[in-house]
């Protein structure tokens, strides 16, 4: 048997002895780590995505251990039928039909991808009649309240095809509220209007009774505009004598203080000789002939809006005189403007009753945005919400 050779000896050896301490860090030592920053360049959320809840609600049956009789609860309000939707979905499919004008088909496509939820188009409508029957009623005091208001209130309408035939939208609004409503009639208008109507001098509007009226500037602005390009050399001076005077209202309305006035004096002066300038300028023309052999003959558009400027001063001018009558009609033109917009893309209404619908809700909508509530949290929870509180 070979004998066992020694272990081979190390070439070098540390100097240093066994200290008896485990290797790592030792107890006291401060050290570091990674940490979070105050201050992230990039923030990435993580949120889980959307999916239906769905509540059961059972309803047991109980007997009186005493008298026997049978009972059995009652369901809460709202719950219906063995399977429905719930409020929040309901709300959200009138949300997205009225106020971002969505087809059915988009809405319910809009569904099923993120929700995957498979509702029909009959659905959809019926969702739509159950919650304008609950709106109805609001509808009518939201009416009556900004009819009764004695405020500044904007008017216009445009055409509605309704049932095949083109029918009339009516808006009315101010500030905090708006109201929608169809007509078969142009000249269909609120009875018991209060305040100061702002409009485009449509010839009806002066028929409302026991009211102030007030002109859209803007209006009269483009009129100008065109005869500046054809020529005529008072519109120009009215134009910046329109503008200057708006600018005066406006601010005036910001700062709460009466225009001076030595201002309001100078502007009916300078406007009346605008006015006379231009009249002298048409009455020296020569007048236009009729179209056809015992026609009458026709005005010019410089022509007549001189004389619409020279008749209508007081109701051109009314914010000079009242801070809170603003300078155009835009109010009422962008309300009408998104229902306009609906009829470009969903088209016209088939039933009298989609129309009617459609523009009660979206006065609801259009009422709680101004009064900046949420609106699928106002069109969940009912009338009390929107009501409760609400700015006139």
């Amino acid at each position: 048997m070979a004998p066992c050779k020694p272990p081979a000896k190390r070439r070098t050896q540390s100097p240093r002895g066994d200290s008896g301490k485990r290797s790592g860090g030792q107890p006291g030592h401060p050290g570091t780590t990674l940490r979070q920053t105050a201050d992230p360049d990039h923030v990435v959320t993580h949120v889980p995505p959307p999916r239906m809840e769905v509540t059961e609600h059972p309803a047991r049956t109980c007997q009186c251990g005493i008298c026997g009789q049978v009972r059995r609860a009652e369901f809460p309000a709202g719950v219906r039928g063995p399977v429905q939707y719930g409020p929040r979905i309901q709300a959200m499919v009138v949300y997205l039909q009225e106020w971002h004008l969505l087809p059915e088909e988009r809405a319910a496509e809009l569904f099923e991808d993120l929700l995957g939820i498979d509702l029909s188009a009959a659905t959809l409508a019926g969702m739509t009649c159950r919650v304008a029957d609950v709106w109805r009623d609001c509808c009518e005091r939201l009416r009556d309240l900004l009819v009764g208001a004695d405020s500044v209130k904007h008017l216009d309408e445009t055409g509605f095809r309704i049932a095949g035939r083109t029918q009339w939208l009516h808006g009315l609004c101010a500030r905090w509220l708006t109201c929608y409503h169809t007509s078969p009639r142009r000249s269909s208008l609120l009875a018991g209007l209060r305040g100061c109507l702002m409009h485009d001098h449509w010839k009806p509007y002066f028929t409302v009774p026991d009211v102030r009226h007030a002109l859209c500037n803007a209006h009269h602005l483009r009129e100008l505009e065109a005869l500046t390009e054809s020529g005529e050399a008072w519109a120009h001076p009215m134009q910046r004598l329109l503008r200057m005077a708006g600018a005066a209202a406006w601010v005036a309305c910001e700062e709460s203080f009466e225009l001076p006035p030595v201002l309001v004096a100078w502007c009916e002066q300078r406007y009346d000789r605008l006015v006379a300038e231009a009249l002298e300028y048409h009455e020296g023309l020569e007048p236009l002939r009729p179209a056809g052999a015992k026609g009458r003959r026709k005005r010019r558009p410089g022509h007549s809006l001189s004389l619409r400027l020279r008749d209508f001063k007081t109701e051109t001018f009314h914010l000079l005189h009242d801070a809170q009558v603003p300078f155009t009609n835009n109010q009422a033109e962008q309300d009408l403007r998104m229902m306009k917009l609906c009829m470009k893309i969903s088209g016209p209404f088939r039933p009298e009753r989609g129309a009617r619908d459609f523009a009660m809700l979206r006065s609801v909508l259009a009422t709680a945005k101004k009064q900046g509530r949420n609106s699928i949290e106002t069109l969940m929870h009912g009338p009390a919400v929107l009501l409760d509180g609400l700015r006139c």
